[in-house]
C-alpha cells in the first residue's frame, strides 16, 4: 500500500511514499515535553564514564587517578575498529578506575573512569578540522578519535558508518522520525538547531560522496519538519529534501525509513550499503558538525526527561552525569516506582540511579501505577499470530520464542532471531503479555556469548597448534645442525688419520737428506768462523799451547773419517 503526498510536492525528488509491514500506533505523547527548549542541565557531583561502549567495543584508559583532565581531553583511546575514543565532560581530577553500575539490561558493572568536577568547566584548546584538504579516511580517523557515535540509542560509530560501501553511497537518509512515544529530543533539536544538522549532513555527503541527502521526519512534528525545510532553503544546496513521513511505530528503524523513503526494502543479511544507502541519526549529523566546525569531541548530548515528571523537557547532558542527580531538573512526582532508559517500547528498566547517561542515553522515562501499570502475569502463548502481524521485519516470534526459552539458539538463528530490532511491537500486541523482546535479548546474549566463548577456544587452539609446530621445527633444526656437525667432524679426523698414515715416497725422502745435509754444512761453517772469546791477549807460551791442542783435534778428526764413512 503507498501513501500520497501533498500535489504540491510532485515535482520534488520523492515523488512518492512507501509502507512497510507490520507497526502499531501507540500513544505518542510527545507533547509533554516538546514545548519548552532545550535547557542544559547543571554539572554533577562526579561522573563515571563507562570504558565499555557496546558488547564489542571497550577503549583503553589513556588516564590514571589523581591526574588533572581538562573538558574535551582523551581519557581512554579507542581500541579496535568498533570502538571510538572517550573524553572527558568536564575539568576536574580522575578519582578512580574501577567497575561501576552501567545502564545495560544485564545490570552488570562495567570497568569505568569517575571524575571529580573542579567546577571550572574548562575546555582544551579547541580548533576546527578542514575536512575539505584531507582525504575522507582522514575525516574519519578523526571523527573516531573525537568520539563520535549514533545518537539514535544504539550508539554505532559514525565514522564506521561513513565507510564508502562496497558500491559507494548514492542516498545519505537523514533520520528525524523519532517514533518512539515520549521521546522528544530530536525533535527539538531540529526545532532549535536545524542549520547545524544540515551543516553535518554536508560534511558527511563530502565523506561519502552523496549525491542527494534526504531528511526523514514523522508528520506529528509539523515545527521540525518547517524548521528543517527552512534551513534547507537558507542552504542553498540541491537534492536535500525534508520529507514527511506517516506516523508509525517504528518508522524509525532504519531498515523501514529507507524502505518508506526509497521502496528498497534491504534483505536479511544485508545493509543499506549494499544498495548505496546510509542512514544517520539527526543527532549524530549535529554531533559530526560541531566535531569538524569547533573541534569539540562528543562529551554532552540532549536527552528526555518525561513521563511521571512535574517539568519533563529535553535537556543538554554531559555524558557519565548519574541519573540520580540529573532526575531533580524534571521533577519526578513522589509516586514514581521505576525508571526506563529509552521509551516504552524499547526502554530497558534501570536497576539503580547511581547508572550514567551514556551517548546512547536519549530519553530517562519515570513511570507509576497510574501511567504505567505493572505488567500482567505471563501466560501461556496461544499461538494467535498476532506478533507475526506486527512485526516490522516480517518474523515469526512466536516461534523465536518457543527457541529462545527452550534455549535451543541453533534454531533461533535459522529463523532470522538477528533480524529482529527490539522494536517491542510483538510484546505490545501480545494477549498473553509475554515480554517476547526480553526472550530475544537473552537469546542473542547467550549466542553471544557462546561465540565469545569459540573465538577465544579457537584462539586457544591455534596458538597451541603453532607452539607444538614452532617446537617440532626447532627440534628438526637443532637436530639437522649436530648432524651437520658431526659430519663436519668426522671428516676432519678422517682427513687427519689419512695424512698420518700415508707413507713417505723415495723423492720426499731424498729432500729430506738434503736438508738435513745442509743444516750440517751450515752449523759446521759457523762452528770453524766462532773464535772462542778467551784467546785474546794470550802469551806466547798460552798461544803455543792452544796451537797444539788445535793440532791434536785435527788429527783426531782425520783419523775418525774412515770410521763415518763405513757407518754410512
Amino acid at each position: 500500500m503507498e501513501v500520497s503526498r501533498d500535489p504540491a510536492a510532485a515535482d520534488s525528488m520523492i515523488s512518492r511514499l512507501f509502507t512497510f509491514k507490520g507497526g502499531v500506533k501507540p500513544e505518542s505523547h510527545k507533547d509533554e515535553s516538546a514545548t519548552a527548549p532545550i535547557r542544559t542541565a547543571p554539572l554533577p557531583s562526579q561522573l563515571i564514564i563507562p570504558l565499555r561502549q557496546s558488547a564489542r567495543a571497550m577503549a583503553r584508559s589513556v588516564v590514571e587517578p589523581g591526574q588533572r583532565v581538562l573538558k574535551g581531553q582523551v581519557i581512554a583511546a579507542a581500541e579496535g575498529a568498533m570502538c571510538t575514543a572517550l573524553h572527558a565532560p568536564t575539568s576536574g581530577t580522575v578519582r578512580a578506575i574501577e567497575p561501576q553500575p552501567v545502564p545495560h539490561p544485564s545490570g552488570l558493572p562495567a570497568p569505568s573512569i569517575i571524575i571529580d568536577p573542579d567546577g571550572e568547566d574548562r575546555w582544551i584548546e579547541l580548533q576546527a578540522f578542514d575536512y575539505r584538504r584531507v582525504t575522507p579516511e582522514q575525516t574519519r580517523d578523526y571523527l573516531r578519535d573525537c568520539g563520535v557515535v549514533g545518537l539514535g540509542g544504539a550508539g554505532f560509530p559514525s565514522h564506521v558508518k561513513l565507510g564508502p560501501g562496497e558500491k559507494g553511497i548514492e542516498t545519505l537518509i537523514l533520520n528525524g522520525a523519532e517514533c518512539e512515544p515520549w521521546i522528544t529530543c530530536d525533535d527539538r533539536l531540529m526545532r532549535e538547531r536545524a542549520d547545524m544538522i544540515l551543516g553535518g549532513a554536508s560534511i558527511m555527503r563530502h565523506i561519502t560522496g552523496a549525491r542527494r541527502i534526504l531528511i526523514g521526519i514523522e508528520d506529528n512534528k509539523p515545527q521540525a519538519i518547517e524548521s528543517m525545510q527552512a534551513a534547507v532553503r537558507h542552504m542553498g544546496e540541491a537534492d536535500i529534501e525534508v520529507v514527511t513521513v506517516p506516523t508509525l511505530y517504528p518508522a524509525g528503524g532504519e531498515k523501514q525509513l529507507i524502505r518508506v523513503l526509497t521502496g528498497i526494502e534491504i534483505p536479511y543479511g544485508k545493509l543499506g550499503t549494499h544498495f548505496g544507502l546510509q542512514c544517520f541519526n539527526v543527532g549524530s549529523a549535529h554531533a559530526i558538525f560541531r566535531a569538524v566546525e569547533h573541534g569539540e569531541p562528543l562529551v554532552s548530548r540532549i536527552l528526555t526527561l518525561s513521563g511521571n515528571m512535574a517539568n519533563p523537557g529535553n535537556f543538554e547532558v554531559r555524558i557519565g552525569t548519574p541519573i540520580r542527580e540529573l532526575l531533580p531538573v524534571a521533577g519526578p512526582r513522589a509516586d514514581t516506582d521505576r525508571y526506563l532508559m529509552g521509551g516504552p517500547m524499547m526502554g530497558v528498566t534501570l536497576e539503580s540511579l547511581d547508572m550514567p547517561v551514556v551517548k546512547g542515553t536519549n530519553c530517562i522515562l519515570a513511570g507509576s501505577p497510574v501511567l504505567f501499570p505493572p505488567p500482567s502475569p505471563e501466560m501461556p502463548c496461544i499461538r494467535c499470530g498476532a506478533c507475526a502481524q506486527v512485526c516490522p521485519a516480517e518474523l515469526q516470534p512466536f516461534d523465536l520464542y518457543w527457541f529462545s526459552r527452550a534455549k535451543i539458539f541453533g534454531k533461533a538463528q535459522e529463523y532470522d532471531l538477528f533480524d529482529c530490532i527490539e522494536c517491542g511491537c510483538c510484546s505490545y500486541v501480545c494477549p498473553s503479555r509475554i515480554p517476547l523482546v526480553d526472550y530475544f535479548r537473552f537469546a542473542k546474549g547467550e549466542i553471544w556469548a557462546r561465540e565469545k566463548e569459540k573465538a577465544a577456544a579457537d584462539t586457544a587452539r591455534e596458538r597451541y597448534e603453532f607452539r607444538l609446530a614452532r617446537e617440532e621445527r626447532e627440534k628438526e633444526e637443532k637436530a639437522a645442525k649436530l648432524a651437520a656437525k658431526t659430519a663436519a667432524g668426522r671428516e676432519k679426523a678422517a682427513a687427519a688419520i689419512a695424512v698420518a698414515e700415508k707413507p713417505a715416497t723415495a723423492p720426499e725422502e731424498d729432500a729430506k737428506k738434503a736438508l738435513i745435509a745442509a743444516a750440517l754444512e751450515r752449523a759446521k761453517a759457523q762452528k770453524e768462523q766462532a773464535h772462542p772469546g778467551n784467546t785474546v791477549n794470550l802469551r806466547p807460551e798460552q798461544q803455543a799451547e792452544v796451537a797444539a791442542i788445535e793440532e791434536r783435534r785435527a788429527e783426531i778428526r782425520e783419523m775418525a773419517k774412515p770410521h763415518l764413512r763405513q757407518e754410512d
